[in-house]
């Protein structure tokens, strides 16, 4: 499979030390090899039509870049709930309506997200309380080898209440770790949650001990049950009103569409 995302090097030229323990290296080949299992899922072909789906830019769908679409309607056959588990939210919890993301670290089209359509989100909807985010994970590890330790890194950066900071600085600096051997995307990863104020040992031991891959591996199969097969996927609305899938790195004006449409 030819991936063709244009590939960059690190602009980084420091070279980053080995400083991690036998056992933490243990644990991310453990966690690395779980990830393995994730490459062999198959990923189904989009069956599912939903009420709304929007496509004007790439999305990545197995791999490929995949040409913008036009905007298609029809009838929703999208599961009347779409859970947020008990994955991290962005805004007001109560927030009438939710957007539950499905996302991969590594993949460039979810980085645009971030930087392009994520603030205009939160200044006009997130940050007034009248919708909130939920991440969840969609690590597409046979063509993006360091997305499940980034993944990895934000849960256990949670579990020191700093996902939304490892987050952003996860994205932000995708360039930094994306082309790199996996221990050393793993190093820049501590290097990261130290920055933003998170225990370093306390870290290395949820990294090696690879607790989280399961709650990973769970996110994976619920955006594949709901016909998620491709970064980054949304799902807008509530149980009331039902959802409406977007799909793609789309701009504000797309949510802003499908957000006036479940107003009205």
């Amino acid at each position: 499979m030819i991936f063709l995302e244009e590939s960059k090097t690190s602009e980084n030229n420091t070279v980053v030390q080995k400083s991690y323990s036998g056992k933490l290296i243990l644990g991310i080949i453990v966690a690395v090899g779980i990830a393995a299992f994730f490459g062999g899922y198959t990923f189904a072909t989009e069956t599912t039509e939903s009420k709304q789906v929007v496509m004007q830019e790439p999305s990545e769908i197995l791999g490929n870049a995949q040409p913008p679409q036009a905007a298609t309607q029809g009838p929703s056959q999208l599961p009347k709930v779409i859970s947020s588990d008990d994955d991290p939210v962005r805004g007001n919890p109560d927030a009438e309506f939710t957007i539950v993301e499905f996302s991969d670290f590594q993949c460039p089209f979810c980085a645009k997200f971030h930087s392009e359509t994520l603030p205009l989100l939160m200044e006009n909807y997130i940050d007034n309380g009248k919708v909130n985010l939920v991440f969840r994970d969609f690590p597409i590890e046979s063509i993006h080898p360091n997305a499940v330790p980034a993944s990895h890194a934000a849960e256990c950066a949670d579990d020191q209440g700093k996902f939304w900071e490892m987050h952003d600085i996860i994205f932000e600096n995708q360039r930094n770790w994306q082309n790199v051997e996996v221990l050393e995307s793993v190093d820049l990863f501590k290097k990261y949650a130290i920055q933003i104020g998170v225990d370093g040992d306390e870290f290395d031991s949820c990294m090696s001990s690879a607790k989280h891959i399961d709650e990973i591996k769970k996110d994976l199969q619920d955006g594949q049950d709901y016909g998620v097969t491709g970064t980054p996927g949304f799902f807008v609305g509530n149980e009331e009103v039902g959802f409406t899938k977007i799909i793609g790195a789309q701009p504000f004006s797309s949510f802003q569409r499908v957000m006036e449409s479940l107003e009205e």
